[in-house]
């Protein structure tokens, strides 16, 4: 896991040191530094306000006693869209700007809603994953109970 994350931090920050020389040599370097502050700019804004949409999404769907996973979902990846698009560089903007679509983020909420099973209690806050580890052969048994930290007396 620890490798694949470095890979992928490693190529794209690759990727975007080579996008930017580039850009940088065709339109010069303090407009390309303009336009990596404008995009991060304008982007969070962005994510702002389709962020307060989301919230207000939320709130309808549990006032209508529904679960709002795909929006829960969304707006997780709001988090991430706006990380990408403050991030300086061109490949991370467009990336941000394509998961600012709504339709886009949408698709990736229901892709990734498909991939989890919800259960009643037990798991990660009442839902476990399929296809994003290994499950047990023992997931529906649950075990609970209580404990306490206890200091050993030492004996003289």
């Amino acid at each position: 896991m620890f490798a694949r994350l470095f890979l992928i931090f490693t190529g794209v920050s690759l990727l975007e040191i080579f996008v930017l020389v580039k850009v940088g040599g065709f339109i010069g370097a303090w407009p390309t530094i303009s336009l990596v502050i404008l995009t991060a700019l304008i982007g969070s804004a962005l994510v702002r306000s389709q962020g307060l949409q989301l919230i207000q999404k939320v709130q309808q769907r549990m006032a209508e006693g529904e679960m709002p996973g795909q929006q829960l979902i969304e707006g997780m990846m709001l988090i991430v869209t706006g990380i990408l698009l403050v991030t300086p560089g061109f490949v991370t903007d467009i990336t941000g700007l394509l998961l600012l679509q709504p339709t886009i983020r949408g698709n990736i909420a229901k892709l990734i809603l498909s991939n989890v099973k919800f259960a009643p209690q037990g798991g990660m806050g009442g839902f476990s994953s399929q296809g994003f580890g290994r499950q047990s052969a023992h997931d529906d048994t649950i075990i609970e109970g209580e404990f306490e930290r206890r200091e050993e007396k030492k004996l003289d």
